[in-house]
Formats: C-alpha cells, structure tokens, sequence
C-alpha cells in the first residue's frame, strides 16, 4: 500500500499486524503436522496451544471452548444448524432468528431451511426490535425444538452495537439459544461471552489484524455442540475436520494479544471519530450519519451525501488516494443496495460510505481525510448548483 494513501476500511479488513506477521513467519519453519506426536508435531501443536490460549483469553473462557475454523462465515454456517448434540444426545432446534441488518453470512440462515428462518425488524437506529423477539419466542412451538437467535455484536456497516444482554436474557427466558457474531469487536468492545450472556461466539482473524482465512467458534461449554460442518480426521476434537492451519491460527493468536490491549485505546479513537463527524457536519450540513442516535463501535463511520451516490463517492475517495467502503465489502467487490441501510428504513437506493478505523490513526490523518472530503463535497455542490441552474 502506497505510503501517501490513507488507509479507513478496518471493518473489511484490518492490515496484517507487525505480532501476528512474525508469529506466522515463525510458524512456517514448524515442518511438523500438529496432530503428529513426534518431536516436530508437538512443536506445531504447541504453537497452536498457544494461540488457542490468547483467543480463549480474548473472550474469557478456557482454551478448550475455542475451535478454530476457517474464518467467521464458516463459523456461521457450522453453528446455524438445526442439528447439536448433548454429549451424544440429539438436541433439534427448529427456528432461527436473526436480526434484518445481519451480516450475509448470518443473514441466509446457514444451515436451516428458509422457511425455518425469522427475519426481526430493527429500529431507525438499527437496532433489534425486542419487542417483536419476545414475541416470536413466546409462539413459539417448543415442542418442535429450540429457538435460536443470531445476533451481531455490532454491525459491519453503521458500527452500532446491537442490544446482546437484553437479548440473551430474552432467548434464555424462552429457553432458547443465542449465537453472536462478534467479527467487529475485536479491540473495539470487550468480548466476555460469560458477560454478553451468549451461548456462542464467532470470531474472524482478519478483521483484528491476522491473516486472511482463519476464525473461531467460541462456546459457552463443552456439553452442547452442533453437529459439525467440517468432518474428516477428528481435529479440533472432532468438531472441526481437517489439518489446523498452523500459520494463520499462529498470527490469530498475536493478534487475538494485541486485541486485548487495544482496548485502552477505544476511547481516543472514538474521540478522532467524533471530530472527523464534527467536521463532515461543517462541511456538510445535510450529511447523513447512519446509526448516529445509538451506541456504535468508536472506529466507525457510516454517512450519505443527498445527491451523491455512495459507489460514486467511493470512486472519488479513492481516486483522492483514500481507502473506504461503499456499504459492506462482504460480497466479492460487488457494490449493490444496503440491505442495512433498507431495513433502517433510509435511502437504500443513495446508499453509505463507511470509514472504518484502527487503533494507530492520527490526528493528521483524519484532518487529510477531512479535505478530502470537503473538496468531494464542494464537487457535488457545484454539480447541484449547476442543475438547479438549468
């Protein structure tokens, strides 16, 4: 990446930490297969011990209650099942619920059959409308299973941060079960799965600093597992076929590390964020702050210009040297109407431009950020002004 250009789609994906590049450059000297009990495959067991450790203490439960994947959509689709086990006791689990502003992963319901998902509404704010979670779960027919919801911590378009405890203890009076996507919280918000109330967790390696293709499952306990997705030579206990990707989980574990501490930081990020909003609002009065009345992640900004189309904006941004998301870059480089935005009921059609921080952004660059962005708005200014004109 070019030294002069400004780097804001964290959300996406955060660059490779400086921890996590020299533990996976180290983990590819270990010649040694992690389920061989020679003295080269225990060493390759041992770095992935140790990464298994950081994320467990990342998310503040025993290192045997994460298993790694392949990154968080995968992790979605194993646990969205209507299949889990109680040791070896068949438990069924018949609707999933899912919020409307869900990530695409969690969104398409994995491996339920439509019509055995829920879409819940959301507020203006884009926030879980519990009302209509309590509900559904009070319809519910137990008798043909469980109930599920799958909830983000914080979505990866507006960065507002979803209701969890309130929702887990809502899915726990109806004796149901709760996954959380927590891919965006990473170093932004703590990720206590004891605390948030949930009986899962997923994780996602890159969007905290590691490599690109790794992930996890956190749960709750030991006992209550789905059936797993992934089947082959029983590792990861068997939930999770498949030889361990040693050199991506070795770097998961660094940046699962640097997490942790990263969350000293949340405060003075936020505050270069409420500036960087400060200054749009100057320079743009009629700028659209998507999710601005709620709680959000402190690195993320998610905001429309009337009369500018986000991916025409995006263009601009980048053409200007500046790295930013038209919405969510979850959909192979495809740019196409917010499914967020529509169900916060805003202009889907205009669509948002998201600016998504790290930990490490200066002053100075939100400030060269910020003329960028008056010099885009004075462009669409002048083209308004134009039309009015004709």
């Amino acid at each position: 990446m070019a030294s002069d250009r400004l780097y804001f789609d964290y959300n996406a994906t955060a660059p490779l930490l400086p921890a996590a590049r020299t533990a996976m450059i180290d983990a590819l000297e270990l010649a040694g297969n992690p389920s061989s009990v020679h003295a080269e495959g225990r060493a390759a067991r041992a770095a992935v011990t140790r990464a298994r450790s950081a994320v467990a203490a990342l998310t503040d439960v025993p290192p045997a209650q994460v298993v790694f994947t392949s990154g968080a959509t995968e992790a979605a689709n194993h646990l969205l099942t209507p299949n889990y086990r109680m040791g070896r006791a068949p438990v069924r689990v018949s609707r999933l619920l899912v919020s409307a502003v869900e990530h695409p992963a969690v969104l398409a319901g994995g491996r339920f059959a439509p019509d055995q998902v829920t879409v819940l509404p959301v507020d203006e704010q884009g926030r879980v409308d519990l009302d209509a979670l309590a509900d559904t779960l009070a319809v519910h027919d137990q008798a043909t299973g469980q109930a599920m919801l799958a909830l983000q911590l914080a979505n990866n378009e507006t960065g507002v941060i979803q209701p969890v405890r309130a929702a887990s203890e809502i899915v726990k009076a109806h004796h149901g079960l709760m996954v959380v996507d927590a891919a965006q919280g990473a170093g932004r918000l703590p990720l206590k799965l004891e605390v948030l109330g949930a009986d899962f967790m997923v994780l996602s390696g890159h969007k905290m600093g590691a490599a690109k293709g790794v992930g996890a499952i956190i749960s709750a306990g030991e006992v209550l597992m789905p059936v797993p997705l992934v089947t082959g030579g029983g590792q990861e206990k068997g939930h999770r076929g498949g030889t361990e990707n040693l050199t991506g989980i070795a770097g998961f574990g660094a940046a699962a590390t640097e997490a942790l501490s990263a969350l000293g930081a949340v405060a003075s990020v936020e505050a270069l964020r409420d500036r960087m909003e400060a200054g749009m609002r100057e320079a743009a009065p009629d700028v659209i702050l998507h999710g601005s009345g709620a709680k959000r992640l402190c690195n993320t900004s998610f905001f429309s210009l009337p009369g500018l189309k986000a991916e025409t904006a995006q263009i601009a941004f980048d053409m200007e040297n500046v790295a930013v998301s038209a919405g969510s870059a979850c959909s192979s480089g495809k740019i196409g109407e917010s499914h967020v935005l529509e169900a916060m009921g805003a202009d889907a059609a205009l669509g948002a431009i998201r600016v998504s921080v790290g930990a490490t952004v200066t002053a100075a660059e939100i400030d060269a950020f910020m003329q960028v962005f008056a010099r885009i708005n004075d462009r669409r200014l002048s083209r308004q002004g134009a039309q009015n004109a004709a």
